[in-house]
């Protein structure tokens, strides 16, 4: 497989001084007067053709420098950046953008500054003002642009500039959920013609749905590497260990937590089946069993149903049902969550918490991920296509001429 970008012990440090003065001082004296703080430190990794690299991590991670200095913004201190081809990068909403000038003036400035000839830009105008879907208001100044425009125009030039490598930074986040699935498909599209992407977003969703590949960025450095899956468990037992006071948070294979509590066992049973493979509008009740090891009040019991492609279909938890659970040291518990599942056929997985409040990151007692899996298979009732039964009413009536 054809490597487009390759990333070797890359570090960024910036220098951080009290004031301009202190500046100017080390220049003339040679005394230093700054503090160093490390933004990437030795970074390495590779980027192939058709692959879609994620990266996450917490606000302050080095994401957006990171990105920065792939996209040539910024000089590295040390290491290595190799780019076969052109890079286009949708960083900071906005940039490269004029505010003075028009929509179609912008193309001309942004498509230039991305590497388009005039040429390119003139043979591919048409394309990219139908791709923006911003019709009239092409020819209106920038900013009288909202920011779902501006994403809309900033996205249809990248896409149309035919980068090898394209960089996305939460660009997806902003704009109609139209033109949010539009750019997903131009996304996959120009993978299938050999484009690598990257992309940033704090949308767990859509990293697991678009990304071959992710990496947790922590303090400057890749901490994991792997399967959308793995890292994103990875990021969310960083939260949980982030977050810890006296208790200390420990990570066992697929689960992580204080382990003050456990959970033992999780099942589902179908109503009619009496197993795990259940029909799609059958009534079926999800086990969690629960070994208390401390006096614990006010804990909340949580699940999630997850698809194969690892998203978040359904959630939810006892807190949000107003119910509050105590548990008593070396008691045994079991929670059950009963419901029709009206979700559509296919393999899905159930992950399990225990933790205080509405979620995990106050503080986390256990956590399983994949606790159990199940299949639907069939429908009772009605077939539909999709995630979820609706089971609208459906009226059809003759309309007569006024």
């Amino acid at each position: 497989m054809k490597t487009l970008l390759e990333v070797r012990n890359l570090t960024k440090i910036f220098k951080i001084y009290e004031n301009n003065l202190d500046r100017l001082k080390e220049v003339f004296t040679k005394k230093i007067y700054h503090k160093e703080f490390v933004a990437n430190r030795n970074i390495t990794f590779f980027l192939y053709e058709r692959e879609t690299l994620g990266i996450i991590g917490l606000n302050g991670a080095g994401k957006s420098t990171l990105l920065k200095l792939i996209a040539g913004v910024l000089d590295p201190t040390s290491g290595e950046i190799v780019r076969k081809g052109r890079v286009t990068a949708l960083l900071e909403l906005g940039t490269g953008f004029n505010s003075e000038l028009t929509g179609r003036e912008n193309i001309f400035l942004n498509g230039t500054l991305i590497g388009m000839s005039e040429r390119e830009i003139k043979r591919k105008l048409q394309d990219i003002i139908e791709f923006s879907e911003l019709g009239e208001y092409i020819d209106e100044p920038i900013n009288t642009y909202s920011s779902g425009m501006k994403m809309r125009l900033a996205f249809s030039i990248a896409i149309y500039s035919e980068p090898e490598i394209l960089i996305v930074d939460e660009a997806l986040a902003v704009g109609d959920a139209h033109f949010q699935q539009k750019c997903t498909r131009a996304l996959r599209e120009r993978k299938k013609k050999a484009m690598g992407i990257i992309y940033v977003s704090h949308d767990l969703n859509s990293l697991k749905l678009l990304c071959d590949r992710l990496f947790l960025l922590h303090k400057g450095e890749i901490i994991k590497e792997g399967s959308p899956e793995e890292v994103i468990n990875s990021y969310n037992f960083l939260i949980a260990k982030l977050n810890e006071k006296e208790e200390k948070v420990i990570k066992k294979q697929n689960s992580f937590g204080t382990f003050d509590a456990k959970i033992t066992d999780v099942k589902i049973v179908g109503e009619d089946s009496k197993g795990s493979v259940i029909s799609s509008g059958e009534k079926a009740k999800i086990f969690v069993k629960i070994e208390a090891y401390k006096d614990i009040s006010g804990v909340t019991v949580g699940i999630a149903i997850r698809d194969k492609f690892g998203q978040d279909i359904f959630g939810t938890n006892t807190y949000y049902h107003d119910i509050l659970v105590d548990l008593k040291r070396d008691k045994k518990y079991v929670c059950v969550f009963e419901s029709v599942m009206n979700v559509g056929v296919g393999k899905y997985t159930i992950t399990s918490a225990l933790h205080t409040n509405e979620n995990h990151i106050e503080k986390c007692f256990h956590w399983i991920d994949n606790a159990c899996e199940f299949e639907i298979a069939g429908f009772k009732g009605k077939p539909f296509v999709g995630l979820c039964r609706l089971e609208p009413k459906i009226e059809i009536k003759e309309l007569k001429d006024e």
